[in-house]
């Protein structure tokens, strides 16, 4: 997780089409079992402020989806709010479905330096530069999506990474892509130049 501009500008048209809209669509449907879908109309804009990287596993990501911070079925009346939305990689979220969002630290939170990639294992920790009163949430977050050591994501970041040492990617390309994995080797070079 890195840090992420908040608030991310809201398109033009959004309270129309997804705000007002969904709105009106939740009046006529107060049973419903799932909100209508309003919101993929500004996935690209959301991807956009996301620097179309995943919020939870910071890495480029060619086509993710719009997550509900809070879920409907935690508060429906957030189906619809822009400031609710977070672009995330498809299978990271489905693994939130039902996880409430206490469990979870908002990657609008995530300030920098709070979690890095240790090489060369890729896992994803916590660091001690996270304030003591969120600790405890960034330690849930990493038990309750698969970010810190899942095989998917693991075999991700291993990919950036040997394009980086292949010479594939620069350092900076690198950061663009997959911050975390730049911020990590830089601080290897600079344990060897040590």
């Amino acid at each position: 997780m890195t840090p992420i501009p908040n608030p991310i500008e809201e398109p033009k048209k959004f309270d129309a089409r997804c705000r007002k809209a969904g709105a009106a669509w939740l009046v006529k449907n107060p049973a419903c079992i799932r909100p209508l879908d309003k919101w993929t109309l500004f996935r690209q804009e959301l991807a956009d402020g996301f620097s179309n990287r995943c919020a939870f596993g910071a890495m480029y990501i060619p086509s993710g989806t719009v997550d509900h911070f809070v879920s409907w079925k935690e508060d429906n009346s957030l189906a619809y709010e822009w400031a609710n939305f977070r672009y995330v990689e498809g299978w990271v979220n489905s693994s939130k479905n039902k996880k409430p969002s206490s469990l979870l630290l908002d990657p609008f939170q995530v300030e920098e330096g709070w979690f890095e990639i240790l090489l060369p294992s890729m896992q994803l920790v916590a660091t001690d530069q996270i304030p003591a009163e969120l600790k405890a949430l960034a330690e849930s977050t990493l038990e309750n999506l698969p970010i810190r050591d899942d095989e998917r994501m693991l075999r991700v970041r291993r990919e950036w990474y040997r394009m980086y040492e292949e010479g594939e990617l620069t350092l900076e390309g690198l950061r663009k892509k997959a911050p975390l994995i730049a911020a990590a080797v830089q601080k290897k070079q600079a344990l060897n130049v040590v």
